[in-house]
């Protein structure tokens, strides 16, 4: 028993070291499967970007109300991963995992065969509900094997190779939309997820059963208020939280104002989408060299400021008209471009000060995190009026709410009581 305890402290004390040797060394197949699980988000939404308008005139329904089958999606997406982590935490990864994407299939087929806006909501939920353990448990997964600035550079790393999926899921979508109509996206999502267990038993568990947290999932669920009193967690989290909120306004927007506005044609929505991507993945190379000499918090600093001035230009040019098209889709392209220098950094730095409890943090930072792309993407659909001002605005106010998010990392400088004698003479009170 002595020997036991001895080695979970051991283990406890290399977790906690920042920019710790890797704990495993993971093969390729681990890898390659964790940005799979990683890209759910982006298979879930992306893939039918192209297909909103067409989805709005054949069900009936303005494009106010398609775009809430995002804010739909996050709903479920955002709730769901409360559940996930702490149940990760006690049971394991690989099987909390694998539950969720039966859910994800289940949630896709029911969307692919929906017959009303409405409908394709509430099928959407469930979607997120299952993608969602995909996405927030891959992280934790991440955060089992290394530490520190090492797992914020893995997360980069795979998150520069899942961002094929974005990159292109609006080009095969919008394809897929021309030959075969708009269900069958849905229909090719439940071929992703069927594909996604198969590959998940692949890889073996990377949360043996001494290091898992016994404790109720009652008790679990209570302690994430421990969690939101912590100020450096919530700087993490809302600098995360504010970017999140207007990508999904850019997700939510660039439809409608990409292909209705501008007249882009469907197929080539895609493309401008893509120029983001690559925006992402050149990023998160970028941070993937230099957080090992800088440190996570100095790159979130940095992305956050792009963020903010990139997201004020393209309010600028969405109000006024400048440049047209391009005036709105370069500042876009600089906006997305800082993700590869907040996301991973925020979800590492929130992570690194409760190693034991990565599977619930990791939860609670994507739930504040889509949490506030519920609030983005639903502003956009609110105030949508034919035009880019509302996406350019949301983006704009939240951009500046990350940069802003970062002052709760600061150290709070301590006042010493001080004595005075009046009218100058100050002296420092005793025991200070």
């Amino acid at each position: 028993m002595i020997e036991k305890t001895t080695v979970q402290h051991l283990h406890s004390k290399t977790l906690q070291d920042d920019g710790a040797s890797a704990l495993a060394t993971p093969g390729w197949r681990v890898l390659a499967v964790l940005s799979l699980l990683m890209g759910f988000a982006a298979i879930s939404t992306d893939l039918y970007l192209p297909a909103m308008p067409l989805m709005s005139h054949d069900l009936g329904a303005n494009a106010g109300m398609v775009e809430w089958t995002i804010s739909g999606y996050l709903v479920g997406f955002s709730l769901g991963q409360l559940l996930w982590g702490p149940i990760s935490d006690r049971y394991g990864r690989r099987s909390s995992v694998g539950v969720g994407l039966v859910l994800f299939v289940v949630g896709s087929a029911g969307c692919a065969l929906s017959g009303s806006a409405l409908a394709i909501i509430g099928w959407r939920i469930v979607q997120a509900i299952g993608a969602c353990a995909s996405v927030a448990l891959s992280r934790a997964m991440v955060r089992d094997l290394y530490a520190g600035n090492r797992a914020a550079k893995m997360l980069s790393t795979l998150i520069t190779v899942m961002a094929i999926a974005p990159l292109v899921g609006p080009l095969v979508g919008g394809q897929i939309v021309v030959l075969a109509g708009w269900r069958t996206i849905f229909w090719t999502m439940v071929g992703i997820g069927i594909v996604a267990i198969a590959a998940l038993f692949t890889i073996p568990e990377t949360l043996p059963a001494v290091r898992r947290n016994q404790e109720s999932l009652g008790r679990a669920l209570a302690r994430y208020g421990e969690l939101l009193r912590d100020r450096r967690f919530l700087g993490y989290a809302t600098a995360g939280g504010f970017f999140y909120a207007s990508m999904f306004a850019y997700i939510a927007g660039t439809p409608s104002v990409y292909i209705t506005y501008y007249h882009v044609p469907e197929q080539l929505y895609g493309l401008l989408f893509g120029l983001g991507i690559l925006g992402i993945m050149a990023s998160n190379m970028l941070n993937s060299h230099l957080v090992s000499r800088f440190g996570y918090d100095r790159m979130l600093l940095i992305g956050t400021v792009i963020a903010a001035f990139s997201a004020v230009m393209v309010a600028v040019f969405s109000r006024t008209g400048w440049g047209g098209l391009w005036g709105v889709v370069v500042p876009l392209f600089l906006f997305v471009s800082a993700t590869g220098f907040i996301v991973a950094n925020s979800i590492t730095g929130a992570m690194d000060k409760f190693p034991q409890r990565a599977g619930a943090v990791s939860a609670l930072v994507g739930a504040l995190q889509y949490g506030s792309g519920i609030v983005g993407s639903g502003l956009v659909g609110l105030f949508a009026d034919g035009t880019p001002w509302p996406m350019g605005w949301v983006i704009a106010v939240c951009g500046i709410g990350s940069m802003l998010s970062m002052l709760l990392l600061f150290p709070v400088p301590r006042l010493s009581r001080v004595r005075c004698i009046p009218p100058l003479i100050c002296n420092e009170a005793p025991g200070e």
